[in-house]
């Protein structure tokens, strides 16, 4: 299992770590709408899903920024999805004053599906671990970051390059 710390604090994660290689986990969240969302929602496209803690603070909110500006460039075969267990009214207000319209955020709130199937829940906390992922459009991981400490930034070039190698930009 992948080891992470919380502002140096050792955090245990919950559920099963996610190898490259391996068919992507199905999960359900929700959408800014309260509708439910699945990863075969995106089914056919490249999914790059972005994991952040809380999208309410300064590393969340530039990961997310990040993503958004970087997706005009991507395609339109790629989806980004930023998940984390924020309230999707929150999430839709943290959109709304970012001006965030090129991802879509998901919800874990409810059931932890997505934490519990891609083993980034911090049981300490009952937030999801900082983290990245690359899901081709058969369904298989291609991409994994599990950021070892939840207040740095992701490696963002690396995670847009393996993106890139799917969609050949």
């Amino acid at each position: 299992m992948a080891q992470v710390t919380f502002k140096n604090n050792p955090i245990t994660l919950v559920g099963k770590e996610v190898v490259v290689g391996e068919k992507a986990p199905n999960f359900t969240v929700l959408a800014n709408d309260l509708s439910a969302v699945t990863l075969q929602d995106s089914a056919g496209k490249v999914r790059l899903i972005s994991v952040v803690p809380s999208l309410d603070t300064g590393v969340c909110s530039t990961q997310t920024n990040k993503f958004n500006q970087s997706a005009a460039s991507l395609g339109e075969d790629v989806v980004i999805l930023t998940i984390s267990v924020d309230l999707p009214f929150a999430q839709k207000r943290w959109c709304g004053a970012n001006a965030a319209d090129a991802i879509q955020t998901l919800s874990d709130h409810r059931d932890l599906s997505f934490g519990e199937a891609y083993g980034v829940v911090m049981k300490e906390l009952r937030l999801l671990a900082r983290s990245i992922f690359v899901v081709d459009k058969n369904d298989v991981v291609t991409y994994v970051e599990y950021v070892s400490e939840g207040t740095d930034h992701p490696d963002y070039e690396k995670a847009l390059e393996a993106v890139k190698e799917l969609t050949n930009k």
